[in-house]
């Protein structure tokens, strides 16, 4: 029976992979966005790019706020947890 539902199932496996792989995609990418210490590095990156004169004063601004509303929310996320 078990070599039957295989069989049958077979034409399925292609978007059962790409449902897994989109899973997976999915989960790596919440996972760097909600990164801290990513955020944080990205944030004194901005600021060297800032000081070297790449991008202009407004446009740091526009980044670094959203990039400070991103740490505030996975500070947020992460003192709600439960960590035991």
């Amino acid at each position: 029976m078990g070599l039957l539902r295989g069989l049958a199932s077979l034409p399925l496996a292609p978007v059962e992979g790409v449902a897994w792989l989109a899973d997976r995609l999915a989960t790596e990418a919440e996972r760097q966005l909600n990164d801290e210490g990513a955020i944080r590095a990205h944030l004194a990156e901005l600021a060297a790019a800032n000081d070297r004169g790449e991008i202009s004063d407004d446009d740091y601004d526009v980044i670094e706020e959203q990039l400070l509303r991103q740490l505030a929310h996975t500070t947020r996320r992460l003192d709600g947890e439960d960590w035991r």
